[in-house]
């Protein structure tokens, strides 16, 4: 080996050992193993025909151009209900370690069946998402290729679905490049911003290479949180008490992209975020200049965005139900 060669080396295995014992590690890319089935979930994330008004697609609420959010405080499902919590971003969410702020998911494809049969969001039933995709000729012939049989079950929409969903991560943050070595990928105040996000104690439910997504924990530790929103949490779930107002810790990848935050809604911006949780969950008030630091710091958490030609989605048939947008 040239020395040249040597001491790069060295230089790169230094950068990945103090990579390492940081409490965050960077985000890998995403490699995929079934092209065709991520490519039939992609058409069925996008499809609003999965939904009894045929308006409404998984992408309404999970905007892969606004952060993988809608970017309002809760979503707005069939005939304009009101959700009843904040969407959470889609991005990353394969590292979460369930779905839903409550967890009632146990990964993204049972996740991804949850919306279609919901009455306050897409509004359909599974039965009848399957005789939509049936009656579709082209999409019988994907179903066919990807999955090898002719009957369309509703856990070939959910799996496929949820291949699609494991591909949206976001690599190559300016963060990550921090962690892999390139020192100058922060700024002064930034990397200020990271010291105090880690002093402060913030680093202990975000972490991980998601910055959070790993844990349940409850909001309002050192002072309550007072909501209108009647969502009780982890207690939902487990039927405990104790569990009450447990909600997953968000992943902070792509944060200053995902507002409004928590799972109300109620923090309009990053700033208000970063007071907010101080306060109560680790009972410090934040001056400006120290909110303003670890609010630079968040923002070098966004990382590449997924990119991809929106798919050509299949024509109805003859005989496909047709939708009812309004009741």
């Amino acid at each position: 080996m040239s020395p040249f060669l040597f001491i790069a080396s060295l230089a790169l295995s230094g950068a990945l050992h103090a990579a390492s014992k940081e409490p965050i590690q960077p985000i890998t890319a995403a490699k995929v193993a079934n092209p065709a089935m991520v490519e039939l979930g992609k058409k069925l994330f996008f499809d609003p025909r999965l939904s009894r008004s045929g308006f409404i697609s998984c992408n309404s609420c999970h905007n892969l151009s606004m952060g993988g959010t809608d970017n309002i405080k809760t979503s707005i499902g069939h005939n304009w209900q009101r959700g009843p919590i904040n969407s959470p971003t889609v991005l990353n969410a394969s590292m979460n370690v369930a779905q839903f702020w409550d967890g009632r998911a146990k990964d993204l494809q049972e996740q991804a069946g949850g919306p279609i049969a919901n009455p306050g969001e897409m509004a359909f039933t599974h039965e009848l998402a399957i005789d939509v995709l049936a009656s579709i000729p082209a999409y019988r012939a994907e179903f066919r290729q990807v999955f090898g049989q002719d009957k369309l079950t509703i856990e070939q929409v959910t799996r496929a679905i949820a291949a699609f969903e494991e591909v949206l991560v976001t690599p190559g943050s300016r963060f990550d490049q921090w962690l892999s070595g390139k020192k100058s990928a922060l700024t002064k105040d930034e990397l200020a911003g990271y010291q105090l996000f880690k002093s402060s104690g913030c680093i202990a439910c975000h972490n991980g290479p998601a910055v959070g997504g790993n844990t349940f924990q409850k909001m309002g530790v050192v002072e309550p949180y007072k909501t209108a929103m009647t969502a009780e949490g982890r207690s939902a779930v487990t039927g405990k008490d104790a569990d009450r107002f447990n909600f997953k810790v968000p992943t902070l990848r792509n944060v200053e992209l995902t507002y409004p935050y928590f799972h109300d809604g109620e923090a309009a911006t990053l700033t208000q975020a970063v007071d907010v949780m101080g306060r109560l969950q680790l009972g410090r008030t934040f001056t400006p200049d120290e909110n303003a630091k670890l609010v630079a710091f968040l923002k070098t958490l966004t990382g590449k965005q997924p990119h991809m030609v929106l798919p050509i989605l299949p024509p109805s048939s003859d005989t496909t139900p047709r939708p009812v947008p309004f009741d």
